[in-house]
């Protein structure tokens, strides 16, 4: 589990989509950033499509991934959507404004430390090559689990 379910979603986003090349679980709670652009204001365009950044320099983030992206097979079993699971190349939600409590950071935040996207899709608290975008603020510091508490705000 890559969120904790003490969140605060004030501003979330439904018109992209992920792929999952690698076939397997994407977990919750890492940045997505643009992969490929779609155009216009389509809810529907395929070209929208998100994945964590392999490389934090020049990665353009949309917001923080609230579902699992798994590859299964639909003619076996179903979607657990009570784990709110999306089968690849489905939509996901993404929180850009609000707070999440994650394990997938980068590093050693302070409370306080500005919060940047990392590579892989974590989040970081330092920005190495000053290009990493900036994308809330940490709350806190990780706990014993590896837990911090993000303010994000990516507008």
């Amino acid at each position: 589990m890559a969120l904790k379910p003490d969140r605060l979603e004030t501003v979330t986003d439904v018109s992209f989509f992920m792929n999952n090349s690698t076939g397997s679980t994407i977990e919750r709670g890492g940045i997505a950033s643009i992969s490929t652009e779609g155009s216009g204001v389509a809810m529907d365009d395929a070209n929208s499509v998100v994945a964590y950044a392999a490389a934090a320099s020049g990665a353009k983030p949309v917001g923080v991934l609230l579902n699992d992206v798994v590859d299964l097979d639909l003619t076996r079993q179903h979607i657990n959507y009570h784990k709110d699971e999306v089968q690849k190349g489905g939509k996901v939600t993404l929180l850009q404004v609000g707070q999440v409590t994650t394990d997938q950071i980068s590093g050693t935040p302070a409370a306080g430390d500005v919060a940047y996207v990392a590579a892989s899709g974590l989040i970081g608290n330092d920005s190495d090559s000053g290009n990493n975008a900036q994308i809330g603020r940490f709350l806190s510091k990780k706990d014993s689990d590896g837990y911090a508490k993000v303010a994000v705000n990516i507008a």
